[in-house]
């Protein structure tokens, strides 16, 4: 179950999101997973976070529910579970707008880097704190 704080995106499935099967194919709700996470960051973030740190993905785990068509409404919300300086947690679910279906979920680890350099950089407490739930 998301917490409160969950931020969401629609999205509408269009012919270049359907595959040879035709249902939304798999690199598409990846990609949605990603671009949920961007929106998040840059509608919270402020523009000096935002010019200070990038992020990188480490891990994607995602497990696919239904299928969706073309035309189909999708409502992509995410959350941030637990974040360690390094290391933040982030869920995905991705639901058919039109009845709730759950589509797919994610679970996927991301890391700040330094804008500049572009190596690992540790997200400050404040950053931690009003995207995640600390890790324990």
């Amino acid at each position: 179950m998301p917490p409160p704080d969950v931020f969401e995106i629609r999205i509408t499935v269009t012919p270049n999101d359907i595959d040879m099967m035709d249902h939304v194919n798999n690199v598409a709700y990846l990609r949605w997973v990603q671009d949920v996470a961007v929106a998040h960051w840059r509608s919270a973030a402020t523009a000096a976070e935002q010019q200070k740190w990038l992020w990188i993905v480490l891990r994607h785990e995602i497990d696919y529910k239904q299928p969706a068509v073309l035309g189909d409404e999708i409502v992509a919300r995410t959350w941030v579970g637990s974040a360690s300086r390094l290391k933040f947690e982030r869920n995905t679910e991705l639901l058919r707008a039109g009845d709730g279906t759950l589509l797919a979920k994610a679970l996927s680890v991301w890391c700040p880097i330094d804008a500049q350099t572009r190596r690992p950089s540790a997200a400050s407490e404040e950053i931690r704190l009003r995207f995640a739930i600390p890790a324990r």
